[in-house]
């Protein structure tokens, strides 16, 4: 299991080696649970090989680290989500700049319960069918989505409102970012959700591939039937290449302050190390790791001072590697298209 709590407490007894570092030298990062295995290894190895540095990776999700992020408070925010509209808008209020670092792919991954022996697959319409907001209260059992189900309850977790992960999972599968019944246990640490599945015969949840491979022995992942092939795809990272596990793949990201890389030497050298060997540790976390060149391009960003987006402030679904590095990058917010 990606143990979080233990991991933070590894990381923090590896920063307190020769006493506390003065504010101003440490690397903050906070944001996503879902891109916290990456960067937690990414930090841990820097720090190996850095023994003066200082980084500390929170994790308050995806909509909590950008709320730090655009009032300057930390220096990068791990991203399950492109930054939206709204703080694109804050950032800009307070003349934050950023760079739009893609670090891997992951696969969203649906799972039941192990013991669970009715399900084999499901369709988009079944999972939008249990989590679109007209199913609060209404849709509470299995024969309800599908009438080949046992008249069992249905036991609903999934990430907190403000996780990327949530975001995308119901952009995807409702049409709308934050649609979503209210009534299941939600968390913004996966951890939580892996037990609340593992406990009970009748659980459904989502949350990203990484804590699903770690705790196999505990969860059965769910196929989905891409609605464009007709096929139902498991999660992996052969499925998330070759493009078939849609529409739940999507990219994870780092953000970092513009005027924290260009200005701090450790910084630089953290995110310059974080592209340099993110493949490799992103691989090791259960993650699928961009291809070379787009590490090499995402360096090149860097190096040009490339701040913006290339989503324009609304996450898109069934977006591409190449789409990450050859859509113009933007400051200014566009209204995403109505479905």
């Amino acid at each position: 299991m990606i143990n979080l709590a233990r991991g933070a407490l590894a990381l923090c007894m590896a920063l307190g080696v020769a006493g506390a570092a003065r504010a101003d030298d440490v690397i903050k990062i906070d944001g996503s649970s879902t891109v916290y295995p990456v960067t937690e290894a990414v930090a841990e190895e820097f720090q190996k090989e850095n023994p003066r540095a200082r980084v500390t990776v929170g994790i308050s999700g995806t909509g909590g680290g950008f709320k730090k992020f655009v009032r300057g408070e930390i220096d990068i925010v791990d991203a399950s989500r492109p930054i939206l509209a709204r703080e694109m808008e804050e950032a800009k209020k307070n003349g934050i700049e950023y760079y739009e670092l893609p670090v891997a792919f992951d696969a969203l991954t649906v799972m039941v319960n192990p013991q669970n022996a009715w399900v084999q697959q499901m369709t988009v319409d079944e999972l939008k069918k249990i989590w679109q907001p007209e199913a609060q209260g209404k849709v509470m059992t299995w024969k309800q989505v599908n009438p080949a189900w046992p008249d069992a309850p249905l036991k609903l977790f999934g990430a907190g409102s403000d996780s990327g992960t949530f975001d995308y999972f119901t952009e995807a599968i409702c049409g709308k970012a934050k649609a979503s019944r209210g009534d299941f246990t939600a968390s913004e640490d996966d951890n939580v959700l892996v037990q609340g599945i593992a406990g009970d015969e009748h659980a459904l949840g989502y949350f990203g591939y990484a804590y699903y491979a770690e705790n196999k022995d505990k969860l059965k992942a769910v196929p989905v039937v891409n609605p464009k092939t007709g096929q139902a795809v498991a999660p992996s990272p052969q499925t998330v290449n070759d493009g078939s596990y849609q529409p739940l793949s999507r990219p994870i990201f780092i953000y970092v302050n513009k005027k924290s890389y260009d200005g701090r030497p450790e910084v630089r050298k953290f995110v310059d190390y974080y592209l340099e060997s993110g493949a490799d540790l992103a691989a090791e976390v259960k993650y699928v790791p961009l291809p070379d060149e787009s590490y090499a391009k995402g360096a090149q960003r860097l190096k040009q001072g490339q701040t913006g987006t290339v989503f324009a402030g609304h996450a898109d679904v069934g977006v591409t590697i190449n789409d990450l590095f050859t859509r113009q990058l933007t400051s200014e917010p566009k209204v995403a298209a109505t479905k």
